[in-house]
């Protein structure tokens, strides 16, 4: 199969499970003897780009006539059997659906968070979850300056999602959901069902796996409010007050509340910040966790550190909302907690690191559920019944209808209902 990625890639000072899925995804189908072939921006360049260009920037987030005239001349030569789209924020625009039409080639398009119903794509406004702009114009969230705490900012979001809207829903031939719980909630605002298909992003075999009982409980990822960072903070200094838990936590990432975060761990023998984390340290921390922990306060699409440590046999405690729901079976191969409550995370985060037989259990569980749902082989499948659907769909050959069986969710389990990396 011959197939073309679009995707504008995150800036590298910050770690984006986005970024990481998509080069994942590159790698397995090209492993599988698949053509690929990127078309890409990248928001490092933005940086050195002329202040005009730079402010330009904005008024190109909606449609970006540059990048559609570009991108059909290269459909038009190459001739995929396929486009996969991923993120077009700022610098790809909207134009590249255009652009797919033009050149008659069919479009699929995985959706990393909530952008399709919500400007800044996470579906909260001040750590509380916020649907104000669910079901009509954007203009809570400019109003509020929900992306990135200013109005202005917000702007162009509020004004892609409003004009852009029906050319997503019609221009896509298959969206893929990262989650049951997110693929409802976009049904619930509105968006076409029966394009709406669910398929997990898979994580490759890791390098190391955990042998032992863990060194350290681990939280890797964004330092941001929405990832539960301070509610994290505030649970480990109440088991902190009431004796520890045995083991340090460790926090890996950058991020808006890095100096928080240094702060509070500076001269602490029970927290390390360690910064930002390459992807071979991250395996190796993961592979050396108790636990990781995955406090989030909005509801989160996927949850990638939770299934990278399902493959290292690691379990975890994480917020019992959004996609976790799915990916942790409470008791078996992990914990949730109450989304939001302090004592509840402490709690188990208490309880994973101080029962080692059932924590060993739960790793061995949080194993098979990997290899069950989230494999390589399991990722290559998917993706690729994805592309077929797609494909019969534009030539005429099926109907669409996006397949929501337990079988393709990859969960036994019910579900329960940012643009910074939702994976």
């Amino acid at each position: 199969m011959h197939v073309l990625v679009v995707h504008n890639r995150y800036a590298s000072a910050q770690p984006s499970g986005e970024n990481k899925v998509v080069d994942q995804e590159v790698a397995l189908l090209r492993g599988a003897g698949h053509r690929v072939e990127v078309f890409e921006r990248r928001s490092d360049d933005i940086g050195g780009r002329s202040l005009v260009s730079k402010a330009a920037i904005p008024l190109l987030v909606p449609w970006n006539p540059a990048v559609r005239t570009e991108l059909t001349a290269r459909l038009r030569a190459d001739r995929p059997d396929v486009v996969h789209v991923h993120n077009v924020f700022p610098l790809l625009s909207p134009a590249v659906l255009a652009a797919c039409a033009d050149a008659g080639v069919p479009a699929v398009a995985t959706l990393h968070n909530y952008t399709q119903v919500c400007p800044p794509g996470t579906l909260q406004r001040d750590g509380r979850p916020c649907t104000d702009c669910i079901g009509g114009a954007p203009l809570p969230a400019v109003r509020h300056g929900c992306y990135r705490g200013s109005r202005l900012a917000t702007v162009p979001l509020a004004v892609s999602l409003s004009v852009n809207r029906r050319r997503w829903w019609s221009g896509v031939e298959r969206f893929f959901c990262i989650s049951a719980a997110q693929r409802e909630v976009l049904v619930r605002a509105g968006m076409p069902a029966e394009r709406l298909g669910v398929k997990h992003n898979f994580v490759p075999e890791p390098a190391v796996r955990r042998s032992g009982a863990g060194e350290h409980l681990l939280y890797l990822g964004r330092l941001a409010e929405v990832k539960g960072v301070r509610l994290l903070m505030a649970a480990w200094d109440e088991l902190a007050a009431d004796g520890g838990v045995g083991v340090p936590l460790v926090i890996a990432g950058t991020g808006p509340l890095e100096g928080e975060v240094a702060a509070w761990a500076a001269g602490r023998e029970d927290v390390r910040y360690v910064g930002l984390y390459d992807p071979a340290q991250c395996g190796e921390a993961i592979a050396r966790s108790v636990a990781v922990v995955a406090p989030s306060t909005w509801l989160e699409a996927f949850g990638l550190v939770v299934v990278e440590a399902m493959a290292a046999g690691v379990p975890a405690v994480a917020a019992g909302h959004g996609a976790f729901v799915e990916l942790v079976e409470d008791g078996v191969s992990g914990l949730l907690h109450r989304p939001g409550e302090v004592s509840s995370l402490a709690a188990r985060m208490r309880r994973i690191a101080t029962d080692p037989a059932g924590n060993r259990e739960m790793g061995l569980a949080a194993r098979r559920r990997y290899e069950q749902g989230f494999s390589p082989t399991v990722g290559l499948e998917r993706l690729l019944e994805g592309y077929r659907t797609a494909i019969a769909v534009r030539s005429g050959g099926g109907d669409g209808a996006p397949p929501v069986g337990n079988a393709h969710v990859g969960s036994r389990r019910g579900t329960r209902a940012g643009r910074d990396g939702g994976n």
